[in-house]
C-alpha cells in the first residue's frame, strides 16, 4: 500500500515506537500514581517525563503539569471549549471557516445551547485568515478565539503569532488546535502568543490513536467539566483544582502515554523541521506534478511557505469518492475523499456542492517513488473523461 492519509493519522510509525510501547506494557503495565511499589513509581516517572518532553517541545511555559492527557485533540478541545464558557457565560467566541469538526461540533452545540455566540471568519484564495479580519470580529463580550494551527483540507499553517498578539491586545485567550501542527513544524507557544494548545498524539508526534492532550498557560481559568478518580487526596469530597488533575479523571492511558513519548524522541532526534523540509520538496513534486494534468484542479497550494504537505484536489467529470476508491483499488493508493470533517472549508473552495475533494497528505515515511506512483495515477484516471 501507497499510505497518502497521514493527515487521518501516521502510518507506519517509527520502529521504536512500536518496540517500546511493547516492551513498557509488558514489564510496566500498572496504574501509575495509586501506589508505591518500584514499578508504579517508575510508571509515574515516564508519564512524568512525557508531560516535561512535551512542555519543552511546545515551549509551554514553567509548569509542566499544565500539559494534561485525554483522548485525542477532539477530546481535549471539548474539554477546554466547555470550560472556557462555563467560566466565561454568555462569551463571543471567534473562530474560522478553516476549522474541523472538533472545533465546529461543540461551539455549535454550544450556541444552540445559549452558553456563547460565534463568529466565523472567512480565509482568502491562498487559504489564510487575515489577522485585520479577526480585529474587527472582535465585541466587547469577546473573551475566547479558536484557531486551527494548520488546515487539514488545503493544509496552509495559519498566522498564529499574529492572530495571538491581536488576542493580547484585548485580554482575549487564543486557543489552538495542534492536530495538524503538533510534531509537524517547530512551535513556540510563548512566542506566538498562543494560551492553550491542544494536541493529538496519533498524527505528526508518531504516537497511537487514542491519546492526545492540551498545554494552559499560567494565569488562564478553564471551568472544570470532568471529575472523578485521580489516585491522591481521595478524602477529598470535590474534584481536585490544580494540574494536572484538575483536567484529567481516572486512568490515564499509560500505553498511549509510552507511544507518544517513543514518537516525541524520534521526532527530537530526526529533527522537526528536516522531517517537514524533506515532505515539502515531496509535496511540490505532486503539487507540481498532478496541476498541469488536463482536468485536474488543486485547491490553494500557492506555496511551499506557511505549508504542510497537503493537497486537496478534483478530476473534471469524477465524484471525488470515485476517484479515491480506483486509487485504492487500481493503484493501492491510501487517500482521504469528501468533507474531511471540514465542512466550512469546502464552502471557501467551493466543493460543498460537489462533495469535497481528494486529499493526499505525505508523511515521514513518504518516498519519492510513491509520489511518481501517484501523478501516473492520477493522470491515468483524469485521461479516461478528458
Amino acid at each position: 500500500m501507497i499510505y497518502l492519509d497521514n493527515s487521518a493519522t501516521s502510518y507506519p510509525k517509527p520502529t521504536e515506537v512500536y518496540d517500546f510501547m511493547d516492551h513498557f506494557y509488558r514489564t510496566h503495565g500498572v496504574n501509575p500514581g495509586r501506589s508505591g511499589f518500584d514499578a508504579a513509581i517508575e510508571t509515574g516517572e515516564l508519564v512524568s517525563d512525557t508531560r516535561k518532553m512535551l512542555t519543552q517541545l511546545f515551549n509551554g511555559g514553567g509548569d509542566p503539569n499544565r500539559l494534561t492527557f485525554s483522548y485525542n485533540a477532539t477530546d481535549s478541545l471539548n474539554i477546554i471549549l466547555q470550560g472556557l464558557a462555563y467560566a466565561n457565560p454568555g462569551a463571543h467566541v471567534i473562530t474560522t471557516m478553516l476549522e474541523h469538526n472538533s472545533v465546529l461540533r461543540p461551539l455549535y452545540v454550544m450556541e444552540q445551547r445559549g452558553l456563547i455566540t460565534v463568529t466565523y471568519l472567512p480565509f482568502d484564495e491562498r487559504g489564510y485568515v487575515n489577522p485585520d479580519d479577526f480585529r474587527k470580529a472582535i465585541r466587547p463580550n469577546t473573551k475566547f478565539a479558536v484557531c486551527t494551527h494548520c488546515s487539514n483540507v488545503i493544509g496552509t499553517i495559519q498566522p498564529l503569532a499574529d492572530l495571538g498578539r491581536i488576542c493580547h491586545e484585548h485580554g482575549i485567550i487564543f486557543v489552538v488546535d495542534g492536530s495538524q501542527g503538533a510534531g509537524a513544524v517547530d512551535l513556540d507557544m510563548q512566542a506566538q502568543n498562543i494560551d492553550v494548545y491542544c494536541f493529538t498524539g496519533h498524527k505528526c508526534l508518531m504516537g497511537p490513536t487514542g491519546i492526545g492532550g492540551s498545554y494552559v498557560r499560567e494565569g488562564i481559568e478553564i471551568g472544570q467539566t470532568r471529575f472523578g478518580g485521580t489516585g491522591v487526596r481521595s478524602a477529598v469530597p470535590g474534584h481536585l483544582e490544580e494540574y494536572p488533575y484538575r483536567l484529567e479523571a481516572g486512568t490515564i492511558n499509560l500505553l498511549g502515554i509510552a507511544g507518544l513519548n517513543a514518537g516525541v524522541k524520534w521526532i527530537t532526534k530526526e529533527g522537526i523541521m528536516n522531517i517537514h523540509h524533506r515532505e515539502m520538496a515531496l509535496w511540490e513534486k505532486l503539487r507540481d506534478g498532478i496541476r498541469d494534468i488536463k482536468g485536474v484542479k488543486i485547491y490553494c497550494a500557492t506555496s511551499t511557505e506557511n505549508q504542510n504537505p497537503v493537497l486537496s484536489f478534483n478530476i473534471n467529470g469524477w465524484e471525488a469518492g470515485d476517484v479515491g476508491t480506483m486509487l485504492d483499488v487500481d493503484y493501492d493508493i491510501a487517500c482521504r475523499t469528501g468533507l474531511q470533517c471540514a465542512p466550512k472549508v469546502h464552502v471557501g473552495i467551493g466543493t460543498i456542492d460537489i462533495h469535497g475533494t481528494v486529499r493526499l497528505s505525505i508523511g515521514a515515511f513518504t518516498t519519492e517513488e510513491d509520489v511518481n506512483t501517484a501523478i501516473e495515477a492520477v493522470r491515468d484516471i483524469a485521461a479516461m473523461k478528458n
